[in-house]
């Protein structure tokens, strides 16, 4: 070996010995260690490992490392989650077939991986691309529709005009498609749906589990993205028709103050009620409607935009005053939200008001909050108060009045008692060809039927001579000998469903495929899952708080309830890693702030990147690399590999022979770093490493020497610690120090308490705020003897001198601070 700390040579020595010893496989027979769950979430093989990727990857490691050395079978896997628009639409540009653009990706993302040295099983591996993969998607897609949890509708939905397909409501982000950053419109389209409201109370109720677990604000995302609100379904009668219109609100008790009633002009109710209108409405009607769909959810709820709509020409009866209140159509209300339709009581909503004033519409007051009433004012009023104008409601408080009012609803059978969610059912559909095709079969005369378990996987036909780029349409519709087939009911002419399933699905349950990823008889082994699951510790970026985390959320409760898992909850611990910045700014080739991973690995080494992604800060905050040095995190492991270098005692020296002075250095180390790693404050775990290792070097040049067994000791504990950040060095320190590979496997050693009790600490004297003195004194002296001391230090006294002392407070055995009058 060389005298020198040559990272390059290093790195080049340890990875094919890894290769070959398998370190982190998971599935050696008769393994009887306790089992944890580490996972990251999967990347997208969009090209080569970046400086995020650099953040999240080395962050799951030192978790999954740390347990491995805490005597636990860590499995830690790996995978692609390869479906997707992004893909698809490089190859569309490049000329290529979507397969090979992802799987070359695949190959140098996962050479990356192995450089980097993460400490992966790669006998479990996973890419959601493969048939193999795949046909579980749809095996469960299948089991989902046998018990109505997969549906197809018509209705309006997200539309990217752009990439030519469907979004889910989550896939919006303030507008615009969160992949191409594209305006996003409504479309009329038949599509497929996964009934997640069903479980919507579950997914809410169920996040109190998680509490202390998971970061706050993830808990507080998924539940205003769920948004239970109670309240009750009224129903109007529409004056002259049959037709009932019925809205959710929350305030009942308000019934009296509804003025007018608002349709979303976007709704078949609205479409229903305009068709009866005079000819001038129906012509207002459709140009407000047209102009309508060129606006997204997020602009027509938008509490400052100007309050518009189109006059119905019908009126509703309100159910409890029998009053004729006028029928609009409005864009501020959303067809999929509620029934599509509110009861405007403008005197107590800010929305109401500002459309009955646009519109010049009545107000009547029905809470007296103390403010002044809106019906003089034309300002809403909102909070608590005291009922009026409201007939036999009036003097309740407004939570008596929301009861009494439900109570008199339901006995006029005029509605009922009732809770609305802001969640909505996720529309997976896609119209695209890179992802998994929908198992079904349309027959004109048996309808949708499935296809038969046994043709699983319905495998995608080859790329070759269709047309992939975006036009509204599956380019799989165009694949004649794949899409005409017999109807597997009555061998009819039938056509396959064209349509692929939206990627989240595939990342739904990909952490269960990893117990069993080579399996073609179930999509996961039962064994394996009481062996496994749940997740015991998860590691993602805070992104996917909403999307991915609900619907694994989701699929985990669907799979309790087929009996297939124990567990509701699929990730019993979350950690969110923040972003890798450059001079503030997230990277970009348009900024030209981009930092290439590659380039910093060649210059740095692998465990310099990854030693300074660990100690710039909690794992939770944002990471600005022109903050942070890389050069400096390779000097200290120089320092630490040359401490292991200089140690001179032999394999299993008696340690307790030791200096003890070291020996309290190293045991203290063990303690405050294990308390680190467990609390997620990787920062100071490598504080603590460089901490321990000035300690070694002071003991080898001018203390105790590198022959006595303490230093020894001390390295060993610096070298395991070490392979949670920076694998290579540590594993070469181990080799110095005379050990076999591989360090990763060597349990720390267990703290004897003993060393940890401080015979002497070192104590401060302060006088006026200024440090003035400092002495050792024993760790046990009396606050007492500790002011008797501190008044007799020559420089105390001189601090204060001929001033008259105010207070002497007593921190023993660390502290006196003496205050002077004046």
């Amino acid at each position: 070996m060389s005298a020198d700390y040559n990272f390059q040579a290093i790195q080049d020595r340890w990875l094919p010995v890894w290769d070959q010893i398998k370190p982190f496989d998971s599935s050696v027979p008769g393994d009887d260690r306790p089992t944890k769950y580490v996972l990251d979430m999967f990347p997208y093989p969009s090209g080569d490992l970046h400086m995020g990727h650099a953040e999240a990857y080395a962050l799951g490691d030192v978790i999954a490392r740390y347990w491995v050395q805490r005597g636990y079978n860590v499995m830690h896997p790996i995978g692609w989650d390869a479906f997707g628009l992004p893909a698809e639409n490089a190859a569309i540009k490049r000329g290529l077939d979507p397969r090979n653009w992802t799987y070359e990706n695949i190959d140098q993302q996962k050479s990356s991986m192995r450089r980097y040295a993460c400490s992966f099983d790669w006998d479990r591996v996973l890419q959601t691309c493969d048939p193999i993969y795949y046909r579980w998607n749809q095996w469960l897609f299948l089991e989902f529709y046998k018990r109505g949890l997969a549906y197809r509708k018509n209705s309006n939905v997200n539309w990217c005009p752009s990439c030519q397909t469907v979004l889910a409501n989550e896939q919006v982000v303030q507008g615009l498609c969160e992949r191409c950053d594209s305006q996003v419109t409504k479309k009329a389209l038949t599509q497929w749906y996964f009934k997640v409201t069903d479980y919507a109370d579950r997914l809410l109720d169920d996040l109190d589990t998680l509490e202390g677990k998971w970061p706050g604000k993830v808990l507080t995302m998924q539940r205003n993205w769920i948004g239970r609100s109670q309240g009750a379904n009224v129903e109007f009668a529409i004056d002259g028709s049959e037709r009932k219109l019925e809205v959710f609100t929350t305030r009942p008790d308000t019934l009296y103050g509804a003025t007018f009633m608002v349709v979303a002009v976007d709704s078949d109710l609205a479409a229903e009620l305009a068709s009866g209108a005079q000819p001038e409405t129906r012509m207002a009607f459709q140009d407000y409607l047209d102009k309508t769909k060129q606006s997204n959810d997020i602009e027509r709820l938008a509490t400052d935009r100007p309050k518009t709509g189109v006059f119905l020409d019908r009126f509703a009866i309100n159910p409890l005053s029998g009053a004729k209140i006028p029928i609009w159509a409005s864009d501020y209300v959303l067809a999929d939200y509620g029934t599509g339709a509110i009861m405007a009581v403008p005197a107590h909503d800010e929305r109401d008001m500002a459309f009955a004033n646009a519109m010049q519409l009545p107000v009547i007051d029905v809470l007296d909050t103390g403010d002044p009433l809106p019906s003089e004012s034309r300002v809403a009023t909102t909070g608590d108060g005291t009922i009026i104008n409201s007939g036999e409601l009036n003097g309740l408080s407004k939570d008596q009045a929301i009861l009494r009012a439900i109570e008199i609803l339901e006995a006029k059978g005029l509605g009922r008692g009732s809770k609305n969610f802001r969640l909505r059912d996720w529309l997976i559909s896609r119209q695209r060809y890179w992802g998994t095709p929908i198992p079904i079969i349309h027959c004109e005369a048996c309808g949708e039927v499935p296809v038969p378990q046994e043709q699983l996987p319905v495998e995608l036909p080859s790329s070759a001579g269709l047309d992939l780029s975006p036009k509204g349409s599956s380019p799989l519709g165009a694949a004649q000998d794949w899409v005409n087939v017999s109807c597997p009911s009555c061998g009819g002419a039938a056509r396959r469903d064209s349509d692929t399933m939206d990627t989240f699905v595939d990342s739904s349950w990909y952490f269960l495929r990893y117990l069993s990823p080579n399996s073609t008889e179930f999509a996961f082994d039962p064994e394996q899952v009481k062996k496994w699951a749940p997740v015991d510790q998860y590691v993602g970026g805070v992104t996917h708080a909403i999307l991915h985390l609900l619907y694994a959320r989701f699929f985990t409760k669907v799979l309790h309830d087929m009996g297939m898992v124990d567990f509701e909850e699929p990730f019993t611990r979350l950690l969110n890693q923040g972003m890798v910045l450059m001079n503030g700014s997230a990277m970009s080739k348009s900024r030209g702030n981009l930092v290439r991973l590659s380039e910093q690995l060649d210059e740095h080494g692998v465990d310099a990147v990854r030693l300074t992604m660990a100690f710039a800060g909690p794992p939770e905050d944002d990471i600005d690399w022109a903050d942070v040095s890389p050069s400096a995190s390779s000097k200290f492991l120089a320092r630490a590999w040359r401490v292991a270098s200089d140690v001179s005692s032999s394999v299993g020296s008696d340690v307790t022979a030791g200096d003890q002075g070291v020996r309290k250095a190293t045991h203290l180390f063990l303690q405050q770093f294990g308390e680190a790693i467990e609390s997620f404050k990787f920062n100071v775990g490598v504080a603590k490493a460089m901490e321990l290792t000035n300690s070694l070097r002071k003991a080898i040049d001018t203390g105790c020497g590198p022959a006595d067994p303490a230093v020894r000791e001390g390295a060993e504990e610096l070298s395991k610690a070490l392979s949670l950040f920076a694998p290579y060095a540590a594993e070469d320190m181990w080799s110095i120090l005379g050990h076999e590979p591989a360090v990763a496997l060597a349990q720390f050693r267990a703290v004897e308490k003993s060393l940890l009790v401080e015979s002497s600490v070192v104590a401060i004297a302060q006088v006026d705020g200024k440090l003035r003195d400092r002495f050792e004194v024993p760790a046990d002296i009396s606050e007492d003897a500790l002011r008797e001391l501190a008044l007799a230090s020559d420089a105390v006294k001189r601090a204060i001198g001929d001033k008259e002392l105010a207070q002497v407070i007593v921190r023993a055995p660390k502290l006196v601070n003496i205050a002077t009058k004046g």
